[in-house]
This record gives structure tokens, sequence and C-alpha cells, in this order.
């Protein structure tokens, strides 16, 4: 099977993890950021992950050089057009970003400039390569609360102009959806659509928290509903798709390898799942690297594939126009 030729959607990919190794070297010097090394090499050395991690955290590591050039608005527009660019080149069709607003502050841009110039980016992809996209705005859970509304009040201007949705992103702690309650309630009245990264870490019951107490449509990662059967019942009951993220998920060791992950038991139940990225560069993936990993890995069909396709399509925060039109590409 030719996994490249195959249309893909990808509904889980961080911006600020996905950049090209020559940008960062390229926009530091551009703007006099101070590097490690200069070498290509050692850039990307700084800024892959290892096939696996110790955890999470030390996952996390790995975006601290790409968040030092992405402070200016050329260096954002330039990063987000690349990343579409990039998913483009590889036949995905449709994509949803997310980043933190406020991790891109350091120079003194205001938060509508770092939506802006993502948005810039995207839509100049767009426009040069056919794909479609929309923007996911990142709360970092153990960043201070005193800005999320500020982040959620810049983002209310591009709302359906491309951002649609609102995420709590970073390391994960039981328990955390508690403290978020009104700021979720407030980006839904601004407009917003809500995806929780939760249970990435051993923690179902924050799935169950984050669908009942922050109205989370969708679900980063989501896997420990396997040990959490109240949370399992409910993401089945109540339509909430799983953002499945298969290479990043090794890495952090929420399961120890590609086999164990309970991708094709949630498929095989009804549990709506799909196959994302997470972090193109950070995971050193693509769609269709993760596409044909899955593939591979759980003995799925053409047919299969187009199934999990379409749940992806059915479940994006994509306007009804570009659903049907990502609907036709299905066989």
């Amino acid at each position: 099977m030719n996994y490249l030729d195959l249309p893909k959607i990808d509904l889980h990919c961080h911006l600020d993890g996905s950049v090209r190794p020559q940008s960062v070297i390229d926009i530091a010097q551009q703007q006099n950021v101070p590097l490690p090394s200069n070498d290509l090499s050692d850039i990307q050395s700084l800024m892959i992950a290892p096939d696996t991690c110790q955890n999470l955290d030390e996952y996390l590591t790995r975006f601290e050089l790409p968040l030092s050039v992405m402070q200016t608005a050329t260096g954002i527009e330039r990063i987000a057009f690349e990343v579409f660019e990039d998913a483009a080149k590889e036949n995905v069709k449709y994509l949803e970003v997310r980043f933190a607003p406020l991790l891109h502050l350091q120079s003194g841009l205001t938060l509508e400039q770092v939506i802006g110039s993502a948005v810039n980016g995207m839509k100049r992809a767009e426009s040069q390569y056919g794909i479609k996209g929309n923007f996911i705005l990142s709360i970092i859970r153990n960043m201070p609360k005193d800005r999320v509304n500020e982040v959620i009040d810049a983002g209310a201007n591009f709302i359906n102009d491309g951002v649609v949705a609102f995420d709590l992103a970073g390391s994960e702690l039981p328990g955390f959806c508690e403290g978020f309650i009104p700021h979720a309630q407030y980006a839904v009245k601004k407009g917003y659509r809500v995806t929780i990264h939760a249970g990435e870490q051993g923690v179902g019951q924050n799935v169950h928290d984050a669908i009942t107490m922050l109205g989370a449509e969708r679900i980063g990662h989501g896997i420990d509903i396997k040990t959490h059967r109240a949370a399992y019942d409910l993401t089945k009951s109540a339509s909430v798709a799983l953002e499945s993220c298969p290479t990043s998920n090794v890495q952090t060791k929420a399961v120890d390898n590609l086999s164990e992950h309970p991708f094709s038991e949630f498929y095989k139940d009804g549990v709506l799942i799909t196959i994302n990225t997470d972090n193109r560069t950070v995971s050193n993936t693509t769609m269709t690297d993760e596409v044909r990993k899955v593939m591979q890995e759980f003995k799925l069909s053409r047919k299969e594939y187009f199934e999990i396709y379409k749940v992806s399509v059915e479940h994006s925060f994509a306007s009804a126009a570009v659903k049907q039109q990502l609907l036709t590409l299905a066989e």
C-alpha cells in the first residue's frame, strides 16, 4: 500500500513541536538569538526526543529551543506556514495545529499578534497548497491562571477564521480539570470548541472529568480510559473522539511499545479513535509514518483506514463545507 498517497487528517499536532531544525538555525541567525550550536545535527539532537523518554516531562524539554525563535511575528508566521506546507506535501488534507500563545510573549508581542501571525502563516499555506486547517489555543496547565481569559478573548477575534478550539496541555496531574471549569465555560461562551489533553499519564479519571466538567468534545490521547471503566463508558456513550498519537505515546512511556497501545481494542469496540502526529519534529514522525505504523501493527485494511479517516473528518472542528469536501476523498 502506498501510505503517502492516502488522504490524511491530523487533529493533534503541536506547532512548537513540529518546527524544522534548519528553520531554528535560520531564524536564530536573522534575529540574533543565541543557540548552543549552529550545526544542524546538534540542533536536531536537541529537538528530537529519544525513542523512549523517562516520562512526559523529559519529552517536553524538547520544546525549549524552538520556542526561543518563536517570539516574533515573522518567526511564528514562517513556522506556521512550514508546518502546513510539510503536512500538505504528504497528502494531509486537513490539519488542526495547537499552540500556547502565552509562550510567545518574550519579545513584546501581544496575544493578538501571536495568534494573527500563526493564522497568516496557515492561510498562506492554504492558498499555496490547497490544504485546509485551523488552530487550537492551548493553555499550559501549570502556568498561572490569571491570563487564561485574556488568551480566550484574543483568540475570539479569529473564531471560525483560523481559530476553532480551546485546549489544556502540558504536564498532567490528577484532578486538574476542576481548576479550569470557569475558563472552559468562558471559552464555550465565546464560541470555542473544546478538546483537552487527558488520560495520557496514567489517570483515566481525568478523561471523565474533562468530559463532565469541561465539556470536552475530543480528548488528546486518552489511552488511560483502558483502566478506568467509568471514563471508558462515558467516552464511548458520549461519542467523544480520542486523538491518538502512537509514536509519542511510546516515547513518553504512556505505553511500553506500539503493540501494547490500546488503539486496536478501542477501535474494535467502537470507541471513536483517530491517528495523529502530536509533534512532527519532537517525535521525528509524519502522518504517513503514523498511518503506516498503525495499519501494519494492527493489520488494518484500507477500508478500516477510511473508517478512521471519516471519524477524523466528522469529529474535526472544520466547517460543514470543508467536512463535506474531505468526505468526498474517502473511498
